[in-house]
């Protein structure tokens, strides 16, 4: 089995997440980090006993020099383009969080690079590793609810909400994040629309602000917050299915409710993170009537994210992990939900791609 040696560039708080995952995968370890906060760097270094030589405070010098086999990238969306970029040239396999990037032209740009310079690259769109979202895809994909007609969407969280008195924050803040609640938790919700049924086609959108100012923890003062805190939209997936999506982080008593329904012909399946394992499945009984199961979710359907990570860094490509592309087209479908939005009119993605001019690419 090849050893892989992981180079992780973010020691922020999701960086603990996927350390104490990828510490469970046989034969993969952290063996060079990055950060530029030395503290951090520091901290983490004496924590899993990496020498001197293979902290890093800068991307590229990790990237550049360090004796990793990948990297993993797990920092704010504003680095996201050029970490990639740097992947890509030098060759370094990478799996980077999501979204893909802030702005669909940021997207396109490393989408063209990657032609020249196809190196493997993984986006973490997490739910992917759902164990019921997994069963659910097979379901679907086989037949057993028969033709899809409709789906639903919902992700909300309440920490944003005026009783939690958030204070301004980079995932607050445009030129970090590009949009709000759309890229955060909207990319989420677009992924595993396009992994359970089809690509999105067209897109009619409404995006609000809810609280427009916030603490400047720095200074106390209120600061003007321009993005969105709750989006609401429909889309047609490919092969013409309608479907609804909303997404907020206003939702008092909300903590991590991500949850889809998918209804078909004869079954309606519903899952959902804080269902934890359990597949809802609705369909006929032997009366013809609606009867509704949990089902437990075998053991086939579970892969740890990292594990993938690791795996395809080997040399195991499966059909099912999140890539650059994947990452491409999730990032084409929020800036159809934002046009569309800005214009009031519905938006094909098609359209969008077509009209993107060379005048608006970025040089890579």
């Amino acid at each position: 089995m090849k050893e892989v040696r992981i180079g992780l560039i973010g020691l922020g708080g999701m960086a603990s997440v996927h350390a104490e995952q990828l510490s469970r995968v046989e034969g993969a370890s952290i063996r060079a980090i990055c950060d530029r906060d030395a503290a951090r760097v520091a901290e983490w270094g004496d924590k899993l006993g990496i020498g001197e030589n293979a902290r890093y405070f800068e991307p590229e010098h990790l990237i550049r020099e360090a004796d990793v086999d990948a990297v993993l990238s797990i920092t704010p969306n504003n680095v996201h383009y050029d970490i990639i970029r740097l992947c890509l040239v030098h060759g370094m396999p990478i799996m980077t969080e999501k979204p893909f990037t802030r702005t669909f032209a940021e997207a396109k740009a490393l989408m063209d690079l990657s032609a020249q310079h196809p190196t493997t690259c993984m986006v973490g769109f997490s739910y992917r590793y759902t164990p019921s979202y997994r069963m659910a895809r097979e379901l679907i994909r086989s037949g057993r609810i028969g033709t899809v007609r409709h789906v639903f969407l919902q992700y909300l969280q309440q920490w944003g909400g005026p009783l939690f008195d958030t204070k301004m924050n980079w995932r607050l803040d445009r030129s970090i994040t590009g949009t709000g609640t759309l890229g955060d938790l909207g990319s989420h919700m677009i992924d595993a629309a396009r992994f359970l049924i089809g690509e999105p086609t067209e897109t009619s959108a409404l995006m609000s602000n809810l609280i427009a100012e916030r603490e400047d923890p720095a200074t106390g003062k209120p600061v003007a917050v321009d993005i969105d805190d709750f989006a609401a939209f429909t889309a047609v997936l490919e092969p013409g299915v309608p479907a609804v999506f909303q997404t907020s982080r206003n939702a008092y008593g909300s903590n991590n409710q991500f949850e889809i329904t998918v209804f078909g012909d004869v079954g309606t399946l519903r899952m959902g993170w804080e269902y934890g394992d359990k597949l809802i499945w609705t369909r006929p009984d032997a009366e013809g009537k609606p009867a509704t199961e949990e089902l437990e979710v075998p053991e086939r359907y579970r892969l740890q994210q990292m594990q993938d990570f690791v795996d395809l860094v080997r040399g195991t490509v499966r059909e099912e992990t999140g890539t650059l592309r994947d990452g491409y087209l999730n990032q084409l479908a929020l800036e159809a939900v934002e046009r569309s939005w800005r214009s009031k009119t519905t938006v094909k993605l098609a359209d969008v791609e077509a009209g993107f001019s060379a005048a608006d690419a970025l040089e890579v």
